[in-house]
């Protein structure tokens, strides 16, 4: 008689990384320096805005089973675009925002027809818009030319507070309850689950699965277009380099949040624990004392162990129950005719 965990006893994905939260916070209160203060945690915001607003639309498109490696030099180039409309074409800050947001939702929109009018990889796809999107905003600038000294109305988007709270935690708080509602609570955000399990099953089932990828795509290019304006007003200003590497770490929150890169399984609520979870590891180790300085330099590979656990962890109960069913599975026994 094998012993089996009753399934209340078994936590959730999320529970797990909302331990591990706690554990940080409590660690860094304890051990850093003025890690608890207010305006510390305002920095903390500030500064996972745009990976936050990056991971929240690179969720839909793991789940779909897809990836997109491009967001990250497509924050940099609607950076750079955003300083030439203001700057150079002499249009007001908020008309080349709202281009600028058209701009990456198009770019997107190219990924996208890549990836479902050419039945293109998406990892083949968006690596080559990564490189694509970087070289652009390297030629817009040449390499040296940064967008600078914007207006004090437009800065306050990325510095300002409203009601003591970062201006950009605001907008970041609206987006995720909109995403986490059309990934929950809607039928076109729970057919992308459906899309992640198996495309040609979703096809089979009537689902329009083009038009459902290009929706995130789309999403996630916009929202790449909005982190560029955020980032931008935060350092006042915009250079081809914006955004570098921040791609990896929208990914790294999706699946610490729990979303299966292989698509299907995941939640919005998930990724915002792994949003936060990196958030304050990072902070909280360039708050450790001069002692523990070496300790700041680890901030990467901590990053890595805690995205290797959750894989791992995700993995576990798939291995358990295959050992468990060979384990169980009873050998057939040819049958004997009689003399």
């Amino acid at each position: 008689m094998s012993f089996r965990f009753p399934k209340s006893a078994v936590l959730r994905h999320e529970a797990i990384l909302l331990l591990v939260l706690v554990l940080e916070v409590v660690f860094f209160r304890v051990a850093g320096r003025n890690f608890g203060t207010v305006d510390n945690v305002a920095n903390i915001v500030r500064h996972s805005v745009e990976i936050g607003l990056l991971a929240l639309v690179m969720m839909p498109v793991i789940l779909t089973g897809g990836i997109d490696l491009s967001v990250g030099s497509l924050l940099g180039l609607c950076a750079v675009l955003f300083g030439k409309l203001w700057r150079d074409a002499g249009l007001p800050w908020e008309v080349a925002a709202l281009t600028t947001l058209g701009l990456g939702a198009l770019a997107g929109g190219f990924n996208a027809a890549l990836i479902t009018g050419l039945r293109l990889p998406p990892l083949i796809v968006t690596l080559g818009t990564y490189s694509l999107f970087r070289g652009l905003a390297e030629a817009i600038t040449h390499g040296t030319d940064a967008f600078t000294r914007f207006p004090e109305t437009f800065l306050f988007l990325g510095t300002g507070r409203i009601a003591g709270v970062p201006t950009q935690a605001w907008i970041f708080v609206v987006l995720a309850i909109a995403v986490w509602l059309l990934v929950h609570r809607t039928t076109f955000g729970r057919s992308w689950r459906a899309i992640g399990f198996s495309p040609e099953g979703a096809r089979y089932a009537g689902l329009s699965v083009g038009r459902r990828l290009t929706f995130a795509y789309v999403l996630a290019g916009l929202m790449a277009g909005l982190a560029a304006i955020t980032y931008t007003a935060r350092f006042g200003t915009a250079k081809a380099d914006a955004g570098t590497g921040y791609e990896l770490a929208a990914i790294t929150a999706v699946v610490l949040g729990g979303t299966s890169i292989f698509g299907g399984v995941g939640s919005v609520h998930g990724t915002l624990l792994g949003v936060a979870a990196i958030a304050v590891l990072s902070n909280g180790l360039s708050r450790l004392p001069a002692t523990m300085s070496n300790a700041a330099e680890l901030s990467g590979l901590l990053t890595g162990v805690l995205l290797i656990v959750a894989l791992a962890g995700g993995a576990l109960p798939g291995w358990i129950a295959a050992r468990r069913g060979r384990r169980n599975a009873t050998p057939s026994v040819p049958a004997t005719s009689g003399v």
